[in-house]
């Protein structure tokens, strides 16, 4: 078996960089023969390795977003593996790999290979969460340095000026065979459960062929926050919406920030489809 470690040179603070070598270790004894490659998010990586049978992405969510987007314009579909050294991790939180990064590479070396499904927008791969609203898009809006230096807690100084500035955004939203209007201050397309490591899906699964999808409805401020609160504490406020579907059509009478895996995300109207069992994944 012959694969590629692409690295983000920022990932895990160049904490990864210097592990690179007992990574790499980690797959020579089981008989996997790997190349590291640093990702510079401009020549796509696969250029000269359209052949490999397992790529590992060490990165975050936005860097195994970039990867998977790169395997589909290559039209290429290797087993991938996931050493989480981004910021929330939370597509390999939901792979459930061990945060250290030789550890993770363990477990990628001698599991098995499963399929996991993935998001497609408007022709965009995504595979965590599809968001846009009030909160949704701190980690496109922090910079590298702040992530870096203070992990989660540089997007809570981003978060609270996007809740001071919090505006509602007209919807028509399709799903299924159904059709509603919605004034919503967040709405979320969830492959995975979480979002910044946040428990906002409870019960979703990468594997399930569907969508979980939250709609906030809008309210005052400081029910906005109560209803947030409420809902990461396993309450259930009325204004909190949660659908199912692999299927999802989104109009707004305006465009509006929206994010994919921490990057910019298209503009409207989108059309958001689940590709079941669409990745092959080894953990």
């Amino acid at each position: 078996m012959k694969g590629l470690i692409l690295y983000n040179v920022k990932a895990g603070k160049g904490k990864v960089a210097k592990r690179l070598e007992r990574i790499v270790a980690e797959f020579t004894k089981e008989g996997i023969e790997v190349t590291p490659k640093l990702v510079d998010f401009v020549e796509n990586p696969f250029n000269g390795h359209e052949d490999i049978d397992i790529v590992i992405i060490c990165g975050g969510d936005g860097t195994i977003n970039y990867v998977v987007n790169q395997m589909r314009e290559k039209g290429i579909d290797p087993t991938i593996g996931v050493i989480p050294a981004g910021t929330a991790n939370d597509f390999a939180g939901a792979l459930g790999m061990p945060k250290d990064y030789v550890k993770a590479a363990r477990k990628i070396a001698q599991g098995k290979e499963h399929r996991v499904d993935c998001g497609e927008v408007n022709g965009r791969y995504f595979v965590n969460v599809l968001s846009f609203g009030v909160l949704t898009t701190t980690s496109q809006q922090t910079s590298d340095k702040a992530k870096h230096r203070y992990g989660k807690l540089a997007y809570l100084w981003v978060g609270l000026k996007d809740l001071i500035t919090m505006h509602s955004i007209k919807l028509k939203v399709k799903i299924d065979d159904s059709e509603f209007d919605a004034d919503t201050l967040m709405f979320l397309v969830f492959n995975g459960e979480t979002a910044g490591r946040f428990h906002l899906a409870r019960g979703a699964k990468i594997d399930d062929g569907l969508f979980d999808v939250m709609v906030l409805e809008r309210r005052n401020p400081i029910a906005t926050c109560v209803n947030m609160v409420r809902h990461l504490l396993r309450g259930k406020p009325k204004a909190v919406h949660h659908l199912r579907s692999a299927l999802i059509e989104i109009y707004a009478d305006g465009q509006e920030r929206t994010d994919v895996d921490g990057q910019p995300g298209p503009q409207f109207p989108m059309f958001v489809r689940c590709q079941a069992g669409a990745l092959k994944v080894r953990s």
